[in-house]
């Protein structure tokens, strides 16, 4: 059987904006493109959603992470400039220490970039209520924060005046200084004090430990405030070789968004809220709200009268985008794999793209995902450098990530929490924060009975990584009796077995780190996956890139959706 047959033919042949990925960024940029009538076309050689920030299925997970680790093979074809993957992770490590995981696989659904959370009055909120998509989209409560040691010992972070007069791990010196400095934030933000009391201009630019130090705040409550609250990744207390020191202002803004996340909505009991089914959701949420505005919607194998199944186990009728929804020209494609770009006769100006199948697509602007590189050929008389990385800085950085899989909670009292490990709390030479996500299955994370649990930190190679990430694992798991540690470089784990979380199963892994760039002639990239845990920073790269591309044009205006309106004011994100 020919292969092409599998391969549809895609109508129209030319488009305004072609994007490659269904990646979070790129699945905005489709939406805000089309939005505002562009005629677009999204591509994504994958079967599912989501891209580099997909939820799948554990066998699925550890394919892809493999698949994104290959060493390129490019072809010499002068004609059609190849379109490649660059391999986005290494040193994959992956430890199966009971058949569990594997046998429940398909009800796992793990997030590719996590730990990754939602400050319920961040911009990405916002965002999703703005468009709409939140009816798309259920959340669930993050039930609580700790800050975590080498012993394992976890204590809770006092974020809310409430929560300090409870936390009985405080002194009443600790409380008062707490309440003080949260007073004064406060007051500096809404400009409710007094002129004395506001902070001045010259500590809003020192560093904001400094103005820590001037409350008298013991090591404790400044890694608290600092590592667990405004989410600082490098140690602050050492200045002079902090590669990101945050200033006051900085940290207030922080601080400020902390606190008014708590009580945004009435049933988030915490300033955190994850989506259910996992972060993969985000992404497909965007694409379906460009499909509501109409889309010739397709899959790469199948007819139009198919039910995809997605990651999450949920069917999503194709007929019901197809007939009920063709206002808007935005076409969809998994499973459709460009083997090529398309350039003008002098060589130098991009045109359009070649599908597996044969055929050609054209279009005035390009978006890849960052997983995709250009050929070195495409020199910079066509405004593209001259290197498989178009679009890249040389980050040394990067961030390793780690996937664990458990029979109980790091904290019985929480099902969903978050963890920090501050500089120097696991070994002296702690440079960065190590954040550790659990979920349960209340999130669809994982079957009832298990634990997910997702951890990164900012590392300069490989070895310094697996390092942060097995002495996280080390305090917080501990091995089955029956366990064989020797390959997954983890000691002493097999002590505290009755205490701490048996580990059933783990996954780490490292990937590069790049910035949002400029874009090139009509090509440009989308941010790869950071290493923050929640949005913000993505979401301006992705803002800025929208607004390269198309200057004159708002980025995703506000949307009512005429089949299910939304009011912003009873918006609970249940």
């Amino acid at each position: 059987m020919d292969e092409t047959a599998s391969y549809p033919p895609i109508e129209p042949s030319n488009f305004d904006l072609i994007v490659i990925g269904t990646g979070l960024p790129e699945s905005i940029l489709a939406s805000a493109a089309s939005a505002t009538g562009k005629n677009v076309l999204h591509l994504d050689p994958n079967p599912f959603y989501g891209t580099l920030y997909s939820s799948l299925p554990l066998n699925e997970l550890t394919s892809f992470l493999r698949s994104q680790s290959q060493p390129l093979t490019p072809e010499n074809d002068e004609s059609t400039p190849q379109l490649l993957t660059l391999p986005l992770y290494s040193s994959i490590e992956i430890n199966s220490l009971s058949l569990e995981p594997i046998e429940n696989s398909r009800k796992l659904n793990l997030d590719l970039s996590g730990p990754r959370v939602l400050l319920c009055s961040d911009s990405m909120i916002d965002l999703i209520l703005k468009t709409g998509i939140n009816q798309y989209m259920e959340f669930k409560s993050v039930d609580a924060s700790f800050v975590g040691d080498a012993e394992g010992n976890l204590g809770s972070v006092p974020d809310s005046r409430s929560a300090i007069f409870k936390d009985r791990s405080l002194s009443l010196t600790e409380k008062n200084q707490l309440m003080k400095l949260f007073k004064l934030v406060q007051g500096h933000i809404g400009k409710e004090s007094g002129e004395d009391d506001l902070i001045s201009e010259e500590d809003l630019e020192s560093p904001f430990v400094e103005f820590l130090n001037k409350f008298g705040l013991s090591q404790k409550l400044k890694s608290i405030i600092l590592y667990a609250i405004v989410l600082a990744d490098h140690d602050q207390d050492n200045l002079e070789n902090c590669k990101d020191v945050i200033n006051t202002k900085s940290g207030i803004d922080h601080l400020a968004l902390y606190h008014s996340s708590i009580g945004r909505f009435p049933n988030a009991n915490g300033p955190m809220i994850y989506p259910i089914y996992g972060q993969g959701e985000l992404p497909q949420a965007f694409c379906r709200r460009a499909a509501v505005k109409g889309c010739i919607y397709k899959n790469g194998l199948d007819s139009f009268n198919e039910t995809f199944e997605t990651p999450f186990g949920l069917g999503l009728d194709v007929r019901f985008v197809v007939f009920k929804k063709l206002r808007c020209d935005l076409g969809w494609v998994l499973r459709m794999p460009v083997a090529a770009l398309l350039m003008d006769k002098d060589g130098l100006t991009y045109k359009g793209v070649k599908l597996v199948s044969g055929q050609e697509l054209f279009s005035n602007q390009l978006i890849l995902a960052p997983c995709f590189m250009i050929p070195s050929r495409l020199t910079p008389a066509a405004q593209v450098a001259n290197s498989y990385d178009v679009g890249r800085r040389d980050a040394k950085e990067k961030v390793a990530r780690g996937i664990c899989i458990a029979k109980s909670s790091v904290k019985p009292e929480a099902a969903n929490c978050l963890v920090f490990f501050p500089p120097k709390s696991l070994y002296p030479e702690q440079k960065t924060t190590v954040r550790v996500l659990q979920l349960s299955g209340n999130v669809a994370a994982c079957p009832s009975g298990m634990f997910v649990t997702y951890l990164s930190a900012m590392c300069d190679n490989a070895v310094e990584g697996k390092k942060l990430l097995d002495a996280a694992i080390s305090a917080l798991f501990s091995l089955p009796i029956c366990g064989n540690s020797e390959n997954n470089g983890i000691e002493k784990l097999s002590e505290h077995t009755d205490s701490k979380p048996i580990l059933l199963w783990s996954a780490l892994y490292i990937q590069e780190l790049t910035m949002f760039q400029d874009s090139f002639n009509s090509i440009s990239f989308t941010p790869l996956p950071d290493e923050h845990l929640h949005y913000n920073y993505l979401l301006d790269a992705t803002e800025k890139l929208y607004q390269k591309i198309y200057p004159n044009e708002e980025f995703l205006t506000q949307t009512n959706l005429p089949e299910e309106p939304v009011d912003d004011d009873s918006s609970e994100l249940d």
